[in-house]
């Protein structure tokens, strides 16, 4: 699948997510775009699922026409988040088109 950060994502997260093609949005230079324009330019490049740390997302976009899945990081503190990691693969592994998940990672 194609996955993109958001720039609230560790970088580090991408190397537990080898079978997906991980892209982060400041590589796109689409890390200075707010959530809504973000999604938008993320679906129409062909990106599946969108991984971020805004656990605020869900209140301020109207996600229930989203082609995209979106996973929510708990806690986005790759010290603690890195003992985690299996439960966000685990997240984006069975993501589907629209579909929402939080990846609830205890506090470090």
């Amino acid at each position: 699948m194609l996955v993109l950060f958001d720039q609230s994502t560790p970088a580090p997260l991408r190397l537990h997510l080898n079978a997906h093609a991980v892209t982060e949005a400041r590589e796109r230079g689409w890390d200075r775009l707010t959530n809504g324009d973000l999604l938008n330019v993320a679906e129409a490049a062909g990106f599946e699922v969108f991984v971020t740390a805004d656990k605020n997302l869900r209140y301020q976009q109207n996600l229930a026409s989203r082609k995209i899945a979106i996973v929510v990081l708990g806690n986005a503190q790759w010290r603690v988040l890195k003992n985690h990691a299996d439960r966000v693969v685990s997240a984006v592994d069975s993501a589907t088109p629209g579909s929402y998940a939080e990846v609830m990672i205890p506090r470090g």
